[in-house]
């Protein structure tokens, strides 16, 4: 070939390649920032998802999403949450830790994200008065929202620590019988429970309104009173297709957290107004303020509390042994975070 056709040829070619490696770097960047049409989120009328109460009602979401449409949903307890994740139901839900883990070695570590912290606290165990250790609670009936949620986990690894055992039937020393949470209330409020290892703002209720002890209040179980009780998490795929999305909903988040953190009783009013649209009930001021007090809000996911919930779970049976490394991408939330002037949160185990 001609020394003149050979150099018009390298620089086609060059050029070709040029052309090729900006057109990935413009498909990279348009990855980086893809949105969808529109984003479903999970969540439940509970105050340990007062961020996502606060979120919804008062359009923090909304206004974070821009023209992407906010579709919330709501869910009684993690398992039926994640189950609407993984059918295709929802994109993202708040959630407890454990149906986070469960979904996790389901999926074999492709299902889910954890992107964000949410809420610490807001759980324990509520008895009758007459119950004053684990002894007592031998032959005794005790709710818990749903088989395998966080909370029915706590308490099965209570249980098993003090010397008890509860099987999945809802037979044993102590029978468990998971049931919803305004199900459980009304059970205890009758007598046909003897007590429910519950979030706020059903521990409240159970407290206030029918008199119950509080047995255990969880926050004693874990160093410094931290424990995970709500996070926020999304589908893998969805995250994949979609990282501009989840950074705006992750924006929102954050923002959910700040105005909690600001307005103080606004906040406590303005997540009462949502569960009151939801259920169609307010909470009477007492629980309210009860409830707030007995949780705190971070986005630090808290991410040991995580890894020895999942330890929890395998001690009673509800989980095999699983490797939970990649199971959080906080990198979005660190972005927003940093832009924020917060600071960074770590999914270390310490």
């Amino acid at each position: 070939m001609h020394s003149r056709a050979v150099r018009a040829l390298a620089i086609a070619l060059l050029a070709a390649t040029a052309l090729s490696a900006c057109g990935k770097d413009d498909d990279a960047a348009a990855s980086a920032t893809a949105e969808a049409p529109a984003i479903r989120l999970g969540y439940f009328p509970n105050i340990t998802h007062a961020p996502a109460l606060i979120g919804v009602k008062d359009g923090l979401f909304q206004q974070a999403l821009g023209s992407t449409k906010l579709e919330a949903k709501t869910f009684n307890a993690g398992p039926a949450a994640l189950e609407a994740l993984f059918s295709g139901a929802i994109d993202a839900t708040y959630i407890g830790p454990n149906p986070a883990i469960n979904g996790w070695a389901q999926s074999k570590g492709t299902g889910l994200k954890i992107i964000a912290g949410s809420t610490s606290g807001g759980a324990g165990l509520v008895v009758k008065p007459g119950i004053n250790g684990p002894a007592d609670l031998k032959g005794k009936k005790i709710a818990t929202p749903q088989l395998g949620n966080t909370q029915d986990v706590a308490l099965r690894a209570w249980l098993k620590q003090n010397g008890l055992n509860a099987d999945q039937q809802g037979g044993g020393d102590v029978s468990v019988l998971p049931q919803d949470n305004a199900t459980a209330t009304q059970a205890f409020a009758q007598g046909a429970i003897d007590g429910a290892w519950a979030p706020e703002p059903t521990l409240s209720r159970m407290v206030l309104d029918s008199k119950g002890k509080l047995l255990v209040n969880e926050k004693d179980l874990w160093p410094g009173g931290q424990f995970v009780t709500t996070h926020l998490i999304v589908k893998q795929d969805f995250l994949k297709k979609y990282p501009g999305t989840v950074k705006k909903l992750v924006q929102g988040h954050v923002a959910a957290i700040k105005y909690i953190k600001d307005n103080g009783d606004k906040a406590q009013a303005d997540a009462n107004a949502q569960i009151e649209a939801l259920s169609g009930k307010p909470l009477k001021p007492e629980v309210l303020k009860a409830s707030f007090a007995n949780l705190s809000f971070t986005n630090d996911p808290i991410a040991s509390s995580l890894y020895t919930s999942a330890q929890h779970a395998q001690d009673v049976g509800l989980l095999k042994p699983v490797d939970l490394k990649g199971i959080y991408d906080l990198t979005i939330l660190n972005d927003v975070l940093k832009a924020d002037g917060q600071p960074a949160v770590t999914d270390a185990a310490s």
